[in-house]
Formats: C-alpha cells, sequence, structure tokens
C-alpha cells in the first residue's frame, strides 16, 4: 500500500512539474499547416457536425504546445469551434480590432474566399494571459464548404 501510494505520489509531482515545460513549448509554421490540412480532411471525411466536437476538445488532437485549431463559417462570419475559449463559438468577429486597430478577423475571411489559404499577421493574448502578443494565424478554406479552419503561432 506505501509503495503504490509513494509511486502515485511521484507520478503526480512529476506531471505537475512537467506541464509548465510542455506549454512553453511552441508550435511552428509546418504544424500549423499540417493539423490544419488534418482539420479539413476531418471535416470532408465527417462532415462539419461531425467534426465539430473533435475540434472543439481542449484535450483533443487539435491542441498541441502553445497553440490550437479552430474553426470559422465563411457565410455567417462566425466561430463555429474554439477549444480554448468555447464562448467565443457562434459570435460573429467580423469587426473586432486588435490593439493596433488591425480588423483581422475580417482578414481572415478574406483571404480564406479570395485566396484559399494564406498567413494573417495580428496582436492577440497568448491562452491564459489578457496582454495581446504577436501572433501569426494560418487560414485553409475547407475545398467546396463554405468553412475554413486556422491555427496560429505566437512569435
Amino acid at each position: 500500500m506505501k509503495k503504490t501510494l509513494v509511486v502515485l505520489l511521484v507520478s503526480a509531482m512529476l506531471a505537475y512539474f512537467s506541464l509548465p515545460l510542455m506549454a512553453s513549448e511552441k508550435g511552428t509554421q509546418s504544424e500549423v499547416v499540417e493539423k490544419c490540412k488534418q482539420a479539413a480532411a476531418l471535416i470532408k471525411d465527417k462532415g462539419l457536425d461531425g467534426a465539430l466536437p473533435q475540434l472543439s476538445d481542449k484535450s483533443g488532437p487539435f491542441v498541441w504546445k502553445d497553440t490550437y485549431v479552430f474553426v470559422v463559417g465563411l457565410d455567417k462570419k462566425t466561430i463555429l469551434a474554439h477549444p480554448v475559449k468555447p464562448k467565443l463559438v457562434g459570435r460573429k468577429l467580423i469587426g473586432i480590432k486588435n490593439v493596433n486597430g488591425k480588423m483581422f478577423f475580417a482578414e481572415f475571411i478574406s483571404v480564406a474566399q479570395n485566396k484559399g489559404e494564406g498567413w494573417v499577421d495580428y496582436m492577440w493574448p497568448k491562452p491564459g494571459e489578457k496582454k495581446p502578443s504577436p501572433k501569426k494565424t494560418y487560414v485553409l478554406k475547407v475545398p467546396g464548404m463554405p468553412v475554413a479552419v486556422l491555427a496560429g503561432i505566437y512569435k
């Protein structure tokens, strides 16, 4: 019994102290592009309704290191899935500006509708923070659907 308790305690301590290390890992541009392609493939395979629960899962495969995939509906210009800030789901953010006055959400929509894919630079708070940091987000329109998947990295 004591041995089991010691093993559990040591395991819990290792997990606790490794969390800051995992959270400090930074996603890369290539990871962001690959995760967006995987998310688009999931939507194409399962349909939007079938894919949204997995894309909304904070513990799922579309949340990694310091980044995550989120989904935007291009027709209504709303957030359809956001695993880190679920209260954004359903919100129409087309007019939102960052601290520098950039209408980055409108640029997401424009890139998806006009180019199909691309990068947008803007300022946004890191998860758990309030102060905005420079961020670069990849936008990928899901072919044949009025939906885009996005993921970003902080600079």
